[in-house]
């Protein structure tokens, strides 16, 4: 029978958590079991943040539209509201780009939702 040792397997798995966790601060990119809680924790941070990106970026987009619309003299649910009624397929993204870079685009969609809303 002959003795298996597990040297080589943990001394890689260890050299790869400290590897992913370089850039980390103080304890937790030099030691190995301060490092896989931080590993764990980053994972789960990054995992959430990447469906809390989508909801942070959808309000700001709804923020910018709703400044160019209060400059336009209209409320941001009648515009939107004016959009939906006259089957404008235009997502909230691009709203908002067209507000803040072509006023002169915004502005004729507003007079559309004015018109069917």
């Amino acid at each position: 029978m002959v003795r298996v040792r597990h040297a080589v397997s943990t001394h890689k798995r260890k050299k790869r958590v400290l590897k992913q966790t370089k850039g980390q601060f103080a304890q937790k990119h030099t030691r190995y079991r301060q490092a896989k809680r931080s590993l764990i924790k980053g994972r789960t941070y990054a995992f959430r943040d990447r469906k809390v990106k989508k909801r942070d970026f959808r309000a700001l987009w709804i923020v910018r539209i709703n400044a160019a619309c209060q400059e336009a003299g209209i409320t941001y649910s009648r515009f939107i509201n004016g959009l939906k009624q006259a089957k404008v397929g235009v997502d909230r993204k691009m709203i908002a780009e067209l507000a803040v870079n072509s006023p002169d685009a915004f502005q004729k969609l507003v007079e559309l939702a004015k018109k069917t809303g």
